[in-house]
C-alpha cells in the first residue's frame, strides 16, 4: 500500500471515528443520569410494596455499583 492510500482511508474513516467518540461520550455523560432515575424508581417500587426505605436503598446499590464496574471497565480498555 502507498502511502497516499492509507492518508486517503485515514481521511475517510475520520467522520465515523468522530461520530462513535461523540456517541461514546454522550453515554457516558448521561449514563449517571439514567441511573439515577432508574435506582429511584427501583426504590419507589419497593417502598410502595412495603419494604423500608433503607432495605430499599440497600437492594438499589447495585445500580450503583454496576455503573462504576461499568464505568472503570471502559476507562481501563481506553488507558490500556
Amino acid at each position: 500500500m502507498s502511502a497516499v492510500s492509507i492518508f486517503t482511508k485515514v481521511i475517510k474513516s475520520f467522520p465515523h471515528l468522530v461520530l462513535m467518540a461523540l456517541s461514546l461520550l454522550w453515554m457516558y455523560l448521561t449514563l449517571g443520569r439514567r441511573v439515577r432515575k432508574t435506582r429511584k424508581a427501583f426504590e419507589k417500587q419497593l417502598i410502595q410494596q412495603g419494604m423500608s426505605n433503607e432495605d430499599a436503598k440497600r437492594l438499589s446499590a447495585c445500580f450503583e455499583d454496576l455503573k462504576n464496574s461499568f464505568t472503570d471497565m471502559l476507562k481501563q480498555g481506553i488507558i490500556s
